[in-house]
């Protein structure tokens, strides 16, 4: 064997064994998988290293843990074959390492109506699965992250600013949510990981200014930043080359057959949040930018999840780099920074 094949052969077997500790923490700490539970893990060629990974976590743990591959066509939004979604709903735990979410499909919300947990890693690949947000300490995580709750509560005007352009204003329009910290073990609850964020609803109609989103866009990674003009609550103008070409087609799309007043609500300001996570990074991976802790992230569109009134076909995240948040008289990020200090 060759010098370059032997370091080959070492690189493989390094990042097997980064992934295998990689689900072990999926497995141990963020599911809490004990001996007498009933594991899936399902998913598909592209994302079958990861889903192999997590099989053998979950087998040292339990024998009753089931290997599911999904078909090579499956699709966004598609539901899974009737065998697996009749086996999703049998289980404890379901682990969804998978090219496409599975989130949204109803054979997920028949399982959790059944109490099942479910972890769900849309788009995952090894090296991302072995070196990224998945690789942090996550009982750390959501000790931090609880502990901002007493500066949100009770505080609810926002002023996002960075160095990049972007300066907008909104009113949170419910609670700060602190749950996306990677501890899933409660029956019925769901994460995604990496996970990593704290983020909120903007009430509707209440932002103004100007976001410029320099990170990525819809796990896509930027050369020509996007300037997004927002007028109470309404995306009124986007920017920036060739992307935003493209996010302007998409919400021409999403508009369609929609009756006017509603067709406006596209360009909702449904989201914002900030990473938490110190060991994710900003890769051109939808999951893992959203959490890396550096940034902060806008979302457009369908505001249902949130508890919002906003129900239309689109829902697309932008992450802009080294954004400063004042929630009132306590800056929460200063250039990317958590601080989390009051003035």
């Amino acid at each position: 064997m060759s010098e370059t094949e032997d370091t080959t052969a070492d690189r493989e077997e390094e990042l097997e064994k980064a992934m295998l500790t990689a689900a072990r923490s999926v497995v141990m700490t963020c599911m809490q998988v004990r001996s007498v539970e009933a594991v899936l893990v399902i998913t598909d060629p592209e994302s079958s290293e990861v889903g192999r990974a997590l099989y053998e976590a979950a087998s040292e743990v339990t024998e009753r843990v089931l290997l599911m591959m999904m078909p090579p066509g499956h699709r966004e939004g598609s539901e899974p074959p009737n065998p697996v979604a009749d086996l999703m709903r049998r289980q404890d735990v379901v682990l969804m390492a998978t090219k496409y979410s599975l989130t949204h499909t109803r054979a997920r919300a028949t399982a959790s109506r059944e109490n099942v947990r479910i972890a769900s890693l849309p788009g995952i690949d090894s090296e991302t699965f072995a070196s990224g947000g998945m690789t942090a300490d996550y009982n750390a995580l959501q000790k931090e992250i609880s502990s901002l709750n007493p500066l949100l509560r009770r505080r609810r005007e926002v002023h996002v600013t960075s160095e990049a352009g972007t300066d907008l204003k909104f009113t949170t329009g419910g609670r700060w949510i602190l749950e996306d910290n990677g501890i899933c073990n409660r029956p019925g609850a769901i994460t995604n990981l990496p996970a990593g964020k704290v983020f909120v609803l903007p009430k509707e109609g209440t932002a103004n200014g100007r976001i410029v989103i320099d990170g990525s866009w819809e796990g896509q990674k930027l050369e020509t930043p996007l300037s997004i003009l927002v007028d109470e609550g309404i995306v009124t103008d986007v920017s920036g080359g060739e992307v935003a070409e493209e996010i302007n087609r998409k919400m021409d799309v999403a508009r369609t057959g929609l009756r006017p007043s509603k067709a406006a609500l596209v360009g909702n300001l449904a989201e914002f949040g900030f990473g938490m996570n110190p060991r994710a990074k900003l890769i051109g991976n939808a999951l893992e930018d959203i959490v890396f802790r550096g940034g902060a992230y806008f979302g457009f569109g369908n505001n249902k999840a949130l508890g919002g009134t906003v129900n239309v076909p689109l829902h697309v995240r932008g992450v802009c780099r080294k954004a400063s948040v004042a929630l009132e008289d306590v800056d929460l990020l200063v250039e990317g920074k958590v601080t989390g200090r009051a003035r």
